[in-house]
């Protein structure tokens, strides 16, 4: 059923040239195809494109369909879809990117459930109770919560995480306003204080955790969900924690699955935890394994991988009758973007800080380059309509706050010309590309990541488009970066990046500020101003637990960021998800009940297309 990967990258290649050649050259207005609601995806996976070829993601059920009885056992083969080796830091308290979570979630899990509003619940392995002033949690973890050595999961645990990520010597990106919190927590990270006063260990099971202010976030991602074992990690050094064994070879966590082996950058095997605490796993056996985009197809169609945690989109007309899956799909919690950079992390301050001379400085700059580009052609031609043009910074995964009337920059070259001309920028030399107001050569270095068969026509139309109104933009070390070092070079704010492009996965929690706060190093164009401040400080005040005020506050926070864009959204996301028809109790559903330990499969062997 698949195309060849040579004729793959021609399809590409020809898509990216009838893009450039039908985008950048364009008079001027915006593309005039309609964006996708944010209503829950329905109905049936193999509607056929429209006549112009596109593909709407209202067409895909989030459920499988079950075929067929379960079997006893069996095992099942669970795909990465990567370009690059998984990093292999296998624990919730120090992942940094989506890869590395995917290996996780087999063999760990949050303390908390989550119900289809991605509100925290009392069904999970752990139970909260709310005092009268909103500041207090007291959190109680469930008897039989076991880790995969056969330890209890504590309360100890629960804190000792806080104490870690609290730590100053700690190297991860989870440290920000929601640890910052917690009372004591800035002075225990200042190594003012041992202890974090705050957090008290009431017995075994039970701790109370006291905050400075409380809001709706706090039920939603306010409180950390994930314990760390400090039977096994107290011996090692806070910053010694993400490259050791317990982390890279040996991970423990208390889900359905437990790591059996590892092949680094690879593969991870598990076993099934007889001792799981919401009962006896119905697999043998998991393997999960880092396909390439270039062979994802061929390993669904033989059934070498039963599913996979996302397909790529650019990809879905060659398989979208493709017999041996069943194909669910949804709006993703995620956005791809430009960003700028502005500043630098300041490591003793522990935040954000602007620079003014800073060459993306200048909001005219960023806006002009905001207007050269065509989004809607972008997510027509290379996703066939499976991604499609982004406006504000809340996504439409949250449907209660994206803003949908705020007018944002939408492809004009001629007013991103316009805007150039009045802000100084012009060509001097004749040589077809703009200088700066004081008549200085500008060259705005581009960072792009590697990634699928689209990676490069796509950072090249950007490129092209950014020609189109005299900017002339060069990728960093004249090529695409591979995945961990074009992040490892953006959070060390290497200078030479001046603009790139990246992806966010957002969470289920619709507070911003955890990537963009002026004390989150996850903030990675290093923006902050005053007035954002005190809007996140709204969005998650006491006040804002009416959803009105709430949605107020966000609507001014998405104006904001489309005013002062330190970055832009290009393109909101669908996610598609093959399952194999032997593949039974499986969902991608918020509102779904279904849980991994569930997952069986009819058969022994996938069915192949």
């Amino acid at each position: 059923m698949g195309k060849t990967s040579l004729s793959k990258w021609l399809f590409a290649l020809m898509l990216a040239l009838l893009l450039v050649l039908a985008a950048c050259n364009q008079d001027s207005g915006s593309d005039e195809t309609e964006d996708p609601d944010t209503e829950e995806p329905a109905g049936d996976s193999e509607e056929e494109a429209e006549d112009d070829g596109l593909y709407s993601i209202d067409d895909f059920s989030m459920t499988k369909e079950n075929q067929g009885e379960a079997i006893e056992g069996g095992e099942l083969t669970y795909g990465v879809v990567a370009d690059t080796a998984f990093a292999g830091t296998l624990n919730f308290n120090f992942y940094e990117d989506a890869y590395d979570y995917e290996f996780i979630a087999w063999f760990d899990e949050p303390l908390f459930d989550s119900d289809a509003n991605f509100n925290y619940t009392n069904d999970g392995a752990a139970t909260y109770e709310v005092s009268e002033d909103g500041l207090t949690f007291t959190l109680t973890i469930k008897d039989g919560v076991n880790w995969h050595d056969g330890e209890p999961v504590t309360a100890e645990d629960w804190a000792y995480a806080y104490e870690v990520i609290g730590h100053a010597d700690y190297k991860g990106i989870r440290y920000g306003a929601d640890f910052e919190n917690v009372v004591g927590m800035k002075e225990y990270h200042a190594g003012e204080a041992d202890t974090i006063s705050g957090i008290e260990i009431v017995d075994e099971k039970t701790l109370k955790i006291t905050h400075l202010s409380t809001g709706p976030s706090m039920i939603s991602g306010g409180i950390w969900p994930y314990a760390l074992p400090k039977h096994i990690f107290e011996g090692i050094s806070v910053a010694d924690m993400p490259a050791s064994e317990y982390v890279r070879e040996t991970p423990i966590g208390f889900g359905p699955y437990k790591v059996e082996s590892i092949v680094p950058g690879e593969s991870v095997t598990y076993v099934k935890n007889e001792d799981y605490w919401r009962g006896e796993p119905a697999l043998d056996k998991v393997t999960a394994k880092i396909v390439s985009s270039s062979t994802v197809i061929n390993a669904l169609e033989t059934g070498e991988v039963d599913l996979v945690d996302s397909f790529p989109t650019d990809q879905y007309p060659d398989v979208a009758d493709m017999a041996n899956v069943e194909w669910l799909g949804s709006v993703d919690a995620a956005y791809t973007y430009i960003g700028f950079k502005l500043g630098k992390w300041d490591a003793e301050l522990g935040e954000n800080v602007m620079d003014p001379d800073a060459k993306m400085a200048d909001v005219n700059l960023r806006r002009a380059m905001w207007y050269a580009i065509d989004n809607n052609a972008v997510g027509d031609n290379f996703y066939n309509g499976l991604r499609w043009n982004a406006t504000t910074l809340l996504i439409p995964f949250f449907q209660e706050y994206h803003d949908a009337s705020i007018e944002t920059p939408t492809y004009n070259p001629e007013e991103a010309k316009k805007i150039l001309d009045e802000a100084g920028y012009e060509d001097v030399d004749g040589d077809g590309f703009r200088e700066t107001p004081e008549g200085e050569e500008l060259v705005i270095n581009f960072a792009s990541m590697e990634g699928g068969e689209t990676a490069e026509p796509l950072a090249n139309y950007y490129i092209q488009c950014w020609a189109e109104v005299g900017l002339k933009v060069e990728l960093v070390d004249g090529r695409l970066l591979e995945f961990n070092s074009f992040y490892d070079r953006l959070e060390a704010d290497d200078p030479a990046y001046d603009i790139y492009q990246g992806a966010w996965g957002t969470g289920t929690d619709v507070n911003p500020e955890g990537i963009h706060g002026r004390t989150s190093s996850a903030n990675y164009t290093r923006y902050t101003s005053e007035e954002m401040d005190q809007l996140f400080k709204d969005g998650n005040s006491i006040e804002a637990m009416d959803v009105e005020y709430r949605k107020d506050v966000y609507n001014k926070w998405q104006q904001h960021m489309v005013d002062n864009i330190p970055m832009f959204p290009t393109l909101y996301r669908s996610v598609l998800i093959p399952v194999n028809n032997r593949v039974l109790n499986y969902s991608i559903d918020p509102a779904s009940d279904l849980r991994r330990y569930e997952i069986a499969v009819s058969q022994e062997e996938p069915f192949v297309d």
